[in-house]
């Protein structure tokens, strides 16, 4: 489909500065595009690209004030990001949408599947699992006994949702993500070996709650692994048993939340964060990447570094570290100096 500036200005309550006509059907990175694409620039950094780009129609802030000459067409906008990702989901929304139930898939005759489900090829859906509305189930999931989904939920391929685990609406999960695997649960028997505990829990999972590709959320020892309402978690992240986290957090790829460890509300985690098991992290919580934490974190605290620490600590103990160097060198003439005036003494 074809759009033009005017109409992307409409929707985006913009305003055009060039050709109101110009048309475009694709959209591009600013430094990448061609003629009939659209793309923004939000990040100063990449203000150059305005000048040489390629693209018919970038999207930019009402505040920029070009330094050379643009022969794109602009859209001014209050936020080019957040106006790009809205024209985004516009895109996403309008695209084709899988349907109908494979016949290569295996759905027990005691499952339950909600209007307008897909069900792709070699998915399983196990005795007493019930689907809402609108689910998408792609080839290759699997869906345990007594698994609960509700409407609008989204299981890309490969994904395993364990026995018993509940998700809420307008959940997304990405390919080779495990929901409800046995917790790491282990006790060691007067021989020396390790006896396993059962993990008879469930992981429950809120509404609007989107979760990448080859990420574990391990089933409680008993009870219930929360993930709360609106939470994004990244790529390759592991949670283990009984821990939760609170909604509108949202965690970057490769971090680890140990065992029964609790996470407020709106917090953000960088990349490679562990976090230790039985601690409670509070709400509105940032941690900085490749921090280890420890022990509790306040509401509204900045955390960085392993071990973990303030922020504002952190940098200063960071800026001493940069300068050991010269700092031993200076250490080393001043031990020079006290004994050339001890043996003067």
């Amino acid at each position: 489909m074809e759009f033009t500036a005017e109409m992307i200005a409409g929707f985006l309550d913009g305003e055009v500065v060039g050709n109101k006509d110009v048309k475009v059907s694709a959209i591009a990175r600013i430094e990448e595009g061609d003629p009939g694409t659209l793309s923004f620039l939000s990040n100063p950094k990449y203000e150059p690209h305005l000048y040489t780009t390629r693209v018919s129609v970038v999207i930019v802030n009402r505040s920029l004030e070009p330094s050379q000459p643009v022969a794109a067409t602009m859209i001014r906008v209050d936020d080019a990001y957040g106006s790009f990702a809205k024209l985004l989901q516009l895109y996403d929304a309008n695209k084709p949408r899988k349907t109908g139930i494979s016949p290569r898939a295996s759905i027990h005759e005691t499952a339950r599947l909600g209007e307008g489900c897909y069900v792709g090829d070699f998915a399983v859906i196990e005795a007493s699992a019930t689907l809402g509305n609108e689910c998408r189930i792609y080839p290759q999931v699997y869906i345990g006994d007594n698994v609960t989904l509700g409407d609008n939920v989204t299981l890309h391929a490969g994904v395993k949702i364990y026995e018993g685990c509940k998700l809420g609406n307008n959940v997304t999960i990405h390919a080779g993500t495990v929901i409800g695997a046995d917790g790491f649960g282990w006790a060691p028997g007067a021989d020396g070996v390790f006896e396993r505990i059962p993990q008879i829990g469930i992981v429950a999972i809120e509404d609007n709650v989107d979760i990448g590709a080859n990420t574990c959320i391990d089933r409680a020892t008993m009870g219930v692994t929360m993930i709360r309402r609106g939470v994004k978690l990244d790529n390759l992240i592991q949670i283990g048993h009984n821990a939760s986290v609170g909604e509108n957090t949202v965690v970057a790829a490769q971090t680890g939340i140990a065992g029964s460890s609790k996470v407020g509300a709106g917090c953000m985690f960088a990349g490679q964060v562990g976090i230790s098991g039985h601690i409670e992290i509070g709400d509105r919580v940032t941690i900085g990447s490749k921090s280890g934490i420890a022990n509790n974190v306040a509401d509204g605290e900045t955390y960085m570094g392993y071990p973990a620490m303030p922020a504002r600590k952190f940098h200063r103990v960071n800026a001493v570290y940069r300068n050991l160097t010269t700092l031993d060198a200076d250490l080393f003439a001043l031990k020079k100096q006290v004994a050339k005036l001890t043996e003067e003494e």
